[in-house]
């Protein structure tokens, strides 16, 4: 199966995961953007969130195989179209979605309002092929908000740029004057969906071909939106800068803002015989790993054109929305950590105080190796149990420690530092003198 990334490369566009080191590097030599006087303002909830939820949903999950199925069994598009006849879902889904990720401690929602099949969500007047004019006769974006607000959480729109539905979709890159016209009706629908919804947090664009920066007239859409939504938070992948990063299936840390972007199991849109789940506490290490970084982590689900959402995929969001209820402060509004290396624990902050994310626990004793800081006190952040720890130049050991882990699937100590926690060079570490016990 063609991946994202292969068929952009095939394509000769950036890499679609994306912002990337080499990305964002060639990013940073652009001239000033719009939103870039405002960004800090607008990015603080943001940065403080860190754990949200990605909704991929449209005609596709009526076949089941995937969000690409369209290209990748090369349907005609005629065909295609009769999807739209079985697309009914069930009432009150979308508040299903946003009671789920409330629980699973999700902070905000990015659902799909149009994917690249061209089909969208919204009630739109530059197409009929959309859900309200379609069997489903209803706005299942407006549903969504309306269901994302109701559970306090902050409301996203994903969009897709490229459009296999539109038929000046492909032509536009050698036809001036199809490029016109599909890049007005790609502007047209990003201006009904920031002005017909609400307050709307974030725009997330996706897969920019096949036109430039330049031939999409990014810079006008970013100004557009910023204008019908000052407070909005905009990606990077209409081929410009945007707020942030978005690394894609994968952990990439970059010194701006960056989310990393996953699915549950290997699909974005519902496939039925896809069972390869992470567990929810491999969630978990990606969360934490996430924040570490100063990142965020957007989590994927796919439902099913009725509106269900796989039992697995409630399963482990609800196992993760529970660790989070106890161990939440470990991850919401930390700071960026310079803690990287441990075989046995992974690392947050919060100003001076470090949070070890146990992942292996090895029962009555647990080694952090060169932490630079004075380790003042420690306790389990679940239960508040204080525990005993003694430190020297090269390692802070804790003992006594339960044989079980306290807490599952990952338990959390807090250490209170003396100041910002760092680590030494791990070179360094191994290079302390070795004494024998006498």
């Amino acid at each position: 199966m063609i991946s994202r990334r292969e068929f952009s490369a095939a394509f000769g566009a950036p890499m679609l995961a994306g912002a990337g080191q080499a990305q964002s590097q060639q990013q940073e030599k652009l001239p000033p953007q719009p939103g870039d006087e405002t960004r800090e303002g607008r990015m603080k909830w943001w940065h403080d969130a860190k754990f949200g939820m990605f909704i991929h949903w449209g005609l596709y999950s009526v076949l089941g195989r995937r969000e690409w199925v369209l290209e990748q069994e090369a349907i005609p598009i005629s065909e295609y179209e009769q999807l739209a006849k079985r697309f009914t879902p069930q009432p009150n889904v979308a508040r299903q979605w946003a009671k789920l990720a409330k629980r699973a401690g999700q902070k905000y929602m990015v659902m799909t309002t149009k994917h690249h099949e061209g089909f969208c969500l919204f009630d739109s007047k530059l197409t009929d092929y959309c859900a309200p004019k379609q069997a489903c006769g209803r706005d299942l974006v407006r549903e969504y908000v309306e269901a994302a607000r109701a559970e306090g959480l902050r409301v996203g729109f994903y969009y897709s740029l490229m459009d296999w539905h539109h038929p000046d979709g492909e032509i536009c890159l050698k036809d001036e004057a199809a490029r016109k016209r599909f890049v007005a009706y790609i502007h047209g629908q990003v201006r009904e969906l920031l002005t017909n919804y609400g307050k709307i947090d974030i725009l997330w664009y996706d897969v920019a071909h096949p036109l430039t920066a330049e031939g999409w007239e990014s810079e006008r859409m970013n100004r557009m939106a910023f204008e019908l939504q000052p407070d909005i938070i905009v990606n990077n992948r209409n081929r410009l800068p945007g707020d942030f990063g978005t690394p894609e299936q994968r952990i990439t840390e970059e010194a701006r803002a960056w989310e990393s972007c996953m699915t549950l199991n290997g699909s974005w849109g519902y496939c039925r015989t896809d069972d390869d789940w992470k567990p929810a506490r491999t969630v978990i290490r990606n969360l934490a790993v996430c924040s570490r970084g100063g990142g965020n982590y957007l989590l994927n689900i796919g439902p099913r054109a009725d509106g269900s959402v796989p039992e697995p995929s409630v399963q482990i969001l609800n196992q993760v929305g529970a660790w989070l209820d106890r161990n939440g402060k470990s991850i919401y509004g930390t700071d960026r950590c310079r803690m990287r290396y441990s075989e046995m624990a992974g690392f947050t902050r919060r100003v001076n105080t470090l949070y070890l994310q146990v992942h292996y626990w090895d029962g009555e004793t647990l080694s952090i190796p060169g932490l630079e800081a004075k380790a003042l006190s420690a306790r389990l952040l679940a239960t508040g149990e204080k525990l005993t720890f003694k430190q020297d130049q090269f390692r802070l050991l804790f003992t006594g420690l339960p044989v079980t882990p306290p807490d599952d699937p990952v338990t959390v100590i807090e250490v209170e530092c003396d100041r910002e926690p760092t680590q030494m060079d791990r070179l360094l570490v191994r290079g302390r003198p070795h004494r024998r016990s006498v």
